[in-house]
């Protein structure tokens, strides 16, 4: 959970580099979160609900594409290639592949690598 409540205090921070930990973390306490409260709507039918799940949707689009652009990063790529997800099948399983891919050993132009920084030795 603290993963997902820093990937929401950095906001709309495009710079720097996130581990995949702090990526798939924030992914799966998102999609945890959405679910729940689609099947809460969708079993109540009630309006509010529907509204909170737009309004938290919404919500998480903008720490959602900023923890994805700085994931890129760590992998040694630009942000930019967040849009060959907008490319129909293909782009979606190349973004999949680039936000798996291991860290970039050292600093890259985006900055330290954060394994290196916690202290978490490079897988060979």
């Amino acid at each position: 959970m603290s993963y997902f409540i820093e990937a929401l205090k950095k906001y709309a921070v495009f710079s720097g580099r996130a581990r995949r930990k702090e990526y798939w973390m924030y992914a799966l306490f998102a999609g945890i979160i959405y679910v729940v409260l689609a099947i809460l709507a969708v079993a109540t039918k009630q309006a509010a609900l529907f509204a909170l799940l737009g309004i938290f949707y919404v919500g998480i689009l903008l720490p959602s594409l900023a923890v994805t652009v700085r994931r890129l990063h760590d992998t040694g790529r630009s942000g930019g290639w967040f849009f060959i997800s907008f490319v129909p099948l293909v782009g979606a399983i190349i973004l999949l592949v680039f936000v798996c891919t291991d860290s970039a050993p050292g600093a890259n132009q985006y900055g330290p690598n954060p394994k290196e920084a916690a202290g978490i030795p490079a897988q060979v």
